[in-house]
């Protein structure tokens, strides 16, 4: 029988919840029909796909229209970077970005310097992980086309101020687009309060399936697609829809609607903050990264003096406990976080982190198992170090 997982790697994925399977499977099963087909199968299966699409719609309160359904959120990044680039026709665009985004956003910006279509600007940020507002203002260019900003990082936890943001882009005409993948569970995500002109979601991150993402993208700015072919989703990603992914990602932002997820996120607040008063209490060298106040409810990111990261988590593993040292996409690295070093942390204190992030199944017997178990834990791997 398999041993019961503490699982504390929310901001990696989330599992499925049971509703959103339930409406995914006639997809799986009866309801195969090619979206593009005219016959009634076909029909139904496009009907499921606009249903997805509206609630999508209802959830960032902008039109069906201006949602793009991807196979991720990483397309969505990339799509919203490349595409916007149609903004300027002539002469080489200028791109804002921070140095701490998501590896999706920061390989797709690199990719525009080594191809030279584009020159970017990499934002600092404080040793909270914030951007500062005066610099994107500041880093501001006649050529500049889009500036590119997370809403909330995936490894700290760090809220950015995306309203003041957009507003300021807006009044400048710049485009502004924002990854909401860790912030879509927790925070306003309405696209008319936050200003922005591009956002991007992960299915997976919300508790719906793999291999589904949005872009939203505001009416009447011009996309070049990355993928051409079959005309699908209005011309601007061809090939064959995910139906029962995208079912399932429809399902998964109905429930994040629900009048009880504000209850669900102030009780993962409550364990968030119970677990990080317990290790700072419990585990001598033990330091909290990112901002307290400004992040999300479920992270809780910290470096631990003398022992790596990558240990920690293989040891607490084999305690039954699932954590990580960071980003999911960057984990097998062995190099210290950009997001880390970006904060002014040195490589070898980088390589010491660890993250817990919570989710909507953790019980606040699995935070009391975590500080039972994590103390003897660093003091073992600290001993083994030393010898």
């Amino acid at each position: 029988m398999k041993k019961k997982i503490i699982y504390l790697d929310y901001g990696a994925t989330t599992p499925i919840d049971k509703e959103v399977l339930a409406a995914m499977l006639p997809y799986l099963k009866q309801e195969y029909g090619n979206p593009s087909s005219l016959h009634s199968l076909g029909q139904s299966a496009m009907a499921a796909v606009d249903k997805a699409r509206m609630s999508v719609a209802l959830f960032l309160d902008c039109s069906p229209d201006e949602i793009l359904f991807t196979s991720g959120a990483t397309e969505a990044n990339v799509t919203a970077i490349h595409g916007a680039l149609k903004q300027m026709p002539s002469g080489k665009p200028h791109v804002i970005t921070s140095a701490i985004e998501h590896e999706s956003v920061l390989e797709a910006c690199r990719q525009l310097e080594l191809q030279q279509k584009a020159d970017v600007t990499y934002l600092g940020v404080n040793g909270q992980g914030k951007v500062q507002i005066e610099d994107v203002e500041k880093a501001l260019r006649p050529e500049t086309v889009l500036v590119s900003l997370q809403y909330a990082n995936s490894e700290i936890g760090t809220v950015q101020n995306i309203r003041e943001i957009g507003f300021l882009l807006r009044k400048q005409g710049v485009l502004f687009h924002t990854d909401a993948v860790q912030a879509a569970n927790f925070l306003d995500c309405r696209v008319s309060e936050l200003n922005v002109d591009f956002l991007s979601m992960s299915s997976h991150k919300i508790y719906g399936p793999k291999g589904a993402g949005v872009l939203y993208h505001k009416m009447h700015i011009p996309l070049a697609p990355l993928l051409v072919g079959g005309g699908q989703e209005g011309g601007l990603r061809s090939g064959t829809e995910n139906v029962a992914s995208i079912v399932g990602m429809g399902k998964a932002v109905d429930q994040l609607s629900f009048p009880h997820l504000n209850l669900i996120n102030i009780k993962i607040r409550h364990m968030r903050d119970r677990l990080i008063k317990g290790i700072l209490k419990k585990v001598e060298g033990a330091s909290l990264k990112g901002s307290l106040e400004g992040r999300l409810p479920n992270n809780a990111h910290f470096t631990f003096e003398g022992v790596e990261g990558r240990d920690i988590v293989m040891l607490l593993d084999q305690k039954g406990i699932a954590a990580s040292t960071g980003s999911a996409c960057s984990e097998r690295s062995q190099e210290p976080s950009h997001v880390l070093l970006a904060l002014g942390i040195e490589p070898s204190k980088a390589l010491s982190s660890v993250r817990f992030s919570l989710g909507k199944y953790t019980k606040e017997e699995d935070i009391t198992k975590v500080l039972k178990v994590l103390p003897p834990a660093i003091d073992q791997l600290r001993r083994r170090a030393v010898h």
